[in-house]
């Protein structure tokens, strides 16, 4: 097989340019046999260096049929890794890494190597048909019963106890155009109980620094990392969750970039870095503050991008002064040095970036983490720069997307929120009846508040109906594309699932919620399940199966090219959500199909129709995602991007020039997947935004400032940026709010809109102007920027903590420190359901639960597997990899417990909990620590679900979930679950 690409060039074989390397490249097969790679040219140049590295074309062999060249991008992580995906006669025989990308430069990891086998072969583990539970065994139906069956409950459920009682958990493997879509879809059934994977892995990211500058995404990229000087880990492990990503980092090292990594685990990542610090899992604010202390006390800080940027900064040198090294060393374990050579480091070799990932989020205090390390970055002046920023990695292929355009329980797409105006715009986008709309929930104060997220959507269903801010209790749950070993109180969730009306999973594996809902109920355990439950099963098809965009950590979009039609009986989810919009008497609305207008075209895909994914993006992203600037990437730029990765600049991201030779498109300027903010409409031709809040940079090339999302002053003092203080070239010189119809006229700038705009424009924000014109005019016209100039807040006054401060988990292994540092009250109603702080905190220092269970318990990723490992621990070569879940375990606390290495252990939870795994005995880890990787399932608490799943369709590699033994435990701000700071002990099995 021959290399590939999209553009031309001089054909060259791999052996005329060096028979040498290629031999020595074959001592290498093992690995390459075991990852997956064909074993042809593709499978050697993966492993040649890059100055060995020549193009090639795809070409027809004579006699095996047409081979096409499908350009894709892995579904794993959010690093997004391109693949050049080699089809013959419609059948998927080869795959390579796209060398000409600039964000995988020619690499994958493991998982991304392994995708071709994700499933395609009719031996797979995939849901290969729509099945049903009968009698505790699944049994395979057709299409139509399975649709009129799920028809005939939910409007049975819908009749007796309103739209509420349904639940519907997205997907952050869905494309955008798919996220947005099923956002769309549950707003017109009537409720807003949806939510996906963000919520439990990077909410409280999202919140807290959105709610610091007003955007809750990676400030720069991976590639920005080359401009970097400092490099601080904390909370990521990149190597092992973000393999591919490394490349940029270890270019930055190659440049003299210091790389530090502070974890509680000696990770992949710190084996990389110059320093590594471990740190008590849970306690990163008093390490931060440590910074901090270090940083004002030496007069490290950039006092004049403070007083120009940066809004509560005093209020956050006081609660340094508080953290003194003893005081960082008695909470973190950290020493002076330790704490002090960090701050010296990130402050003496700047530009520098911190970097983050779930390690930081997945805290009952998770929102004031990252806040924290956000003025961290404020205070040496660090955001708003090349080499700099909070680079922020996302976990699945399109997290971010999801998060932007699709269905979050506390907002419409594009982070409009839930009040009538953002109702009225997204209506008048979908062309939809606001009224019909309105009329389709059971109130308007259900409308417009925020719905359960799915960390707590099976508290919706045992709880007492009394204590849930809703009528009903949740009767049926969509599981769409999701996995339940990813959430945790698994064993509460059990009896959630016996206890439902309905459940679906929809999904290209059955996962491991088919299992849990086919096992039989402990017989200890004390409730009844439905009898009248009904369990379906619908085979989803992969991305690998449809088209559609997709967002990386960076912000930039690429567009999948449809590799293959859909196998098997599986269907596209955009297909499933209308066959169920057909069924469920919504089908035009799905469609925007009112007045003689039609938003969206119905396309044919085997036997069955499906919403067309360009019209989505085009006529109702693009038209209605304005404060995120989802609005210039159309199908159009986005594919041109994709044909010419080779034009963009590693380092920048940037086209210096050239044009696509089937659409004739000028590249020239753009940024590698049009990073939003892409403002205005496609015409304004704005380039994306590489680095967000750059005032070096004009807005038309990318450049901004912090956005005006908190008013103009608090308690006097101005929230807006100081005079002289904006981005390049803008007409204000000082600060400004955000435009309105309003402004514009007050400026007199009205009259620069044409006839057509100003009709829409009138009393309009920027946001919700669907002619473009105000941000054309403020753009183009005057160099500022639609959202307005202010000040980043180091104060966020509407938070539970307005100054970030250190709160002890619930399950601390330190209770004499509980009284000091307490965790939150209980709040009543939260996100509609009671939600549990202090009370469970303090009855855990008053059982001494630290001394029965001392070990600090958290979990991670590796390579081999993602998320909750169904898709990936259903792949042979992947299986083969990482055979077994295990449990990381120090040499002292195995030899305190007389276990040795492989040995299987019990580990035992407040929960309840008893799981299974083998010991693995490393310093990796310290004494007072243990780490499970949580991508494993398919066991429950020793034992096998294998008889559970439907024939033919478990993983191959199976293991206790470290999810079913987590305990209880939410962020105050997002609901994000507790995951990386809890308790456990461990005993030989």
């Amino acid at each position: 097989m021959s290399l590939t690409r999209k553009s031309a060039a001089p054909k060259r074989s791999l052996a005329s340019r060096s028979p040498a390397v290629a031999v020595k490249t074959m001592d290498r097969r093992t690995f390459l046999k075991r990852s997956g790679v064909t074993l042809g040219a593709g499978a050697f140049a993966a492993q040649l260096p890059f100055s060995m590295i020549g193009k090639a074309q795809a070409e027809a062999i004579p006699g095996q049929g047409k081979i096409e060249v499908k350009r894709t991008v892995c579904t794993h992580c959010s690093v997004g890794c391109a693949v050049d995906a080699v089809v013959q006669n419609g059948v998927w025989v080869g795959q390579e890494p796209v060398f000409d990308s600039p964000i995988n430069l020619g690499s994958h990891c493991a998982k991304g190597a392994a995708v071709r086998d994700h499933g395609i072969t009719h031996d797979s583990r995939r849901l290969k048909y729509p099945m049903k539970l009968v009698n505790g065994k699944y049994q395979r139906i057709s299409w139509d019963e399975a649709l009129d069956g799920i028809t005939a409950k939910m409007m049975a459920i819908r009749k007796e106890s309103g739209p509420d009682a349904a639940y519907f958990v997205g997907s952050s493997k869905h494309g955008n155009e798919q996220a947005f879509l099923l956002r769309k879809f549950v707003s017109l059934w009537g409720t807003n109980n949806c939510d996906h994977q963000a919520r439990i892995c990077h909410s409280t990211t999202v919140a807290g620094v959105a709610n610091t500058w007003g955007y809750g995404a990676m400030t720069n990229s991976f590639n920005d990392e080359h401009n970097s000087k400092a490099l601080l880990f904390l909370g990521s492990n990149a190597a092992e969750a973000h393999p591919v990503s490394m490349l940029h980092t270890l270019h930055a090292k190659e440049h003299g970039a210091k790389i530090i990594v502070v974890d509680p685990r000696f990770t992949r990542t710190a084996a990389k870095a110059d320093y590594f610090y471990r740190i008590r899992s849970g306690t990163d604010i008093p390490f931060i503050y440590g910074m901090l202390h270090h940083i004002f006390a030496n007069g490290w800080e950039d006092r004049e991008y403070i007083a120009q940027r940066v809004y509560g900064m005093d209020k956050a040198r006081d609660e340094a002064k508080k953290w003194t090294p003893q005081a960082v060393k008695d909470v973190t374990g950290m020493a002076e040095e330790e704490v002090r050579t960090c701050a010296e480091i990130m402050a003496k070799n700047r530009p520098s970036t911190i970097i983050w990932a779930m390690g930081q989020t997945q805290h009952t205090n998770g929102n004031a983490v990252v806040r924290a390390s956000c003025i961290l970055q404020l205070a040496l002046g660090n955001v708003g720069v090349s080499g700099g920023g909070t680079n922020i990695y996302r976990g699945h292929d399109n997290v971010q997307g999801a998060t932007d355009v699709g269905p979050n329980a506390d907002s419409l797409p594009a982070y409009y929120g839930l009040t009538p105006a953002a109702w009225q715009h997204w209506a008048r986008v979908w062309n939809i009846d606001y009224d019909w709309l309105k009329g389709r929930y059971a109130s308007s104060a259900l409308m417009e508040k925020s719905g359960i997220p799915v960390s707590r959507w099976f508290d919706a269903v045992i709880e007492d109906n009394s204590h849930i801010d809703q009528p009903s209790n949740v009767r049926a749950t969509f599981y769409w594309g999701h996995a339940p070993n990813s959430q945790t109180r698994g064993l509460e969730m059990k009896p959630a699932m016996d206890k439902l009306d309905l459940l679906v999973v929809i999904d290209p594996f059955p996962s491991a919620t088919a299992a849990m809902a086919a096992m039989p109920k402990d017989p200890d355990a004390k409730y009844t399940p439905n009898p009248d439950r009904e369990v379906y099963l619908l085979p989803a098809a992969t991305q690998f199966e449809t088209e559609g965009s997709c967002t990386a950590s960076n912000r930039s979009l690429q567009w999948r090219e449809r590799v293959i039609e859909p196998l098997f009986d599986s269907r596209s989810d955009q297909a499933i959500m209308y066959a169920f919009a057909q069924k469920w008497g919504f089908a035009d609305q799905l469609l925007g199909r009112k007045g003689g207008r039609q938003n969206i075209r119905l396309v044919k895909v085997k036997n069955y129709e499906e919403p067309d994914l360009e019209d989505v993006l085009r006529n109702e992203i693009n038209r209605g995602a304005w404060t995120i600037g989802y609005t210039g990437q159309t199908p159009e730029r986005l594919q041109a991007h994709m044909r010419n990765m080779h034009l963009f600049d590693v380092k920048t991201l940037r086209a210096p020039g050239g044009r696509d030779a089937k659409t004739g498109y000028d590249l020239t300027g753009d940024y590698f997947g049009l990073p939003w903010p892409c403002y205005g409409t496609p015409e304004l031709k704005h380039p994306g935004t590489p680095n967000l809040y750059d005032t070096s940079k004009h807005v038309m090339d990318g450049g901004g400032n912090f956005r005006a999302n908190f008013g103009v002053e608090r308690d006097g003092v101005s929230l807006l940026a100081a005079d002289g203080s904006h981005s390049k070239g803008s007409d204000i010189t000082t600060g400004y709010p955000q435009f309105d119809s309003v402004l514009l006229k007050k400026l007199g700038w009205w009259n620069e809109l044409t006839a057509s705009e100003k009709s829409a424009a009138e009393g309009k924000t920027w946001a919700t102007d669907l002619s473009g014109g105000i941000i054309r005019v403020v753009m183009k016209n005057h160099g500022c920027s639609p959202f307005g100039n202010a000040r980043a807040r180091a104060v966020v006054w509407n938070f539970p903590d307005p100054i970030p401060v250190h709160r002890e988990a619930l399950y601390s292994p330190r209770p004499d420190l509980v009284a000091k540092y307490p965790t939150h009250d209980d709040v009543k109603v939260f996100w509609r359901l009671p939600t549990l702080f202090k009370s469970i905190q303090q009855k855990n220092v008053a059982d001494k639960i630290a001394e029965k269970f001392p070990l600090i318990l958290t979990s991670g990723r590796i390579v081999e597997y993602e998320g909750g490992g169904d898709e990936s621990r259903s792949n042979p070569w992947l299986a083969e990899l990482e055979q077994e879940a295990y449990v990381e375990i120090n040499p002292k606390a195995a030899a305190d417990r007389g276990i040795r290495n492989g040995e299987y252990v019990w580990m035992r939870t407040p929960t309840g909990a008893r799981l299974k795994f083998k010991a693995q005995i490393t310093p990796k880890v310290g004494a007072d620590t243990v780490f499970v990787p949580y991508s494993f399932g398919g066991w429950w608490q020793g034992v096998d679900l294998l008889p559970y799943y439907p024939e033919g369709s478990a993983p191959f590699v199976r293991g206790d979930a470290i999810n079913t033994g987590t305990t209880y435990g939410y962020d105050r701000v997002t609901m994000m679950q507790e995951t990386k700071t809890t308790l456990c002990q461990i005993e030989r099995a």
